[in-house]
């Protein structure tokens, strides 16, 4: 994978959930061409691979943000990130903005809900027994 355009880290683990930084349409370091379809396209696989080092897939994404730098390419972007999560649907909000780094049209944020210890089987509840209050003599 490509190192991060920015000073930031692309995956970080906080307790059970893992954020994926903001990924770009971008390949090689530069923005694939095609517009907002192949940026969306190419956004979900870096997001994928970024899922990949730390276990995790696209269908354990919970809530997406998004970018467009135009909403009137929401329908195109819409098809593209719909191919890239199948039938899968997360939490999503998109915003329109003004410019995204590296002049990219579209930019996509998601948050998974991955523990990252698995719960273990509750103790067995043991029963103690209790004395019979002391009689007086």
């Amino acid at each position: 994978m490509a190192a991060p355009i920015g000073p930031y880290t692309p995956v970080v683990r906080a307790g059970d959930w893992v954020i994926v930084s903001g990924q770009l349409g971008l390949r090689d370091g530069s923005i694939v061409e095609g517009g907002v379809k192949a940026q969306t396209t190419q956004a979900m696989t870096n997001l994928q691979n970024h899922l990949m080092t730390v276990g995790a897939k696209l269908s354990d994404v919970v809530k997406t943000l998004c970018f467009l730098t135009d909403m009137d390419t929401f329908a195109t972007f819409n098809e593209a990130y719909v191919a890239g999560f199948g039938s899968h649907r997360p939490a999503r909000s998109t915003i329109g903005v003004a410019s995204l780094p590296a002049n990219g049209a579209v930019e996509i944020e998601a948050w998974v809900y991955l523990p990252a210890v698995k719960a273990s089987k509750p103790a067995k509840q043991t029963t103690t027994k209790r004395s019979a209050p002391r009689r007086k003599r």
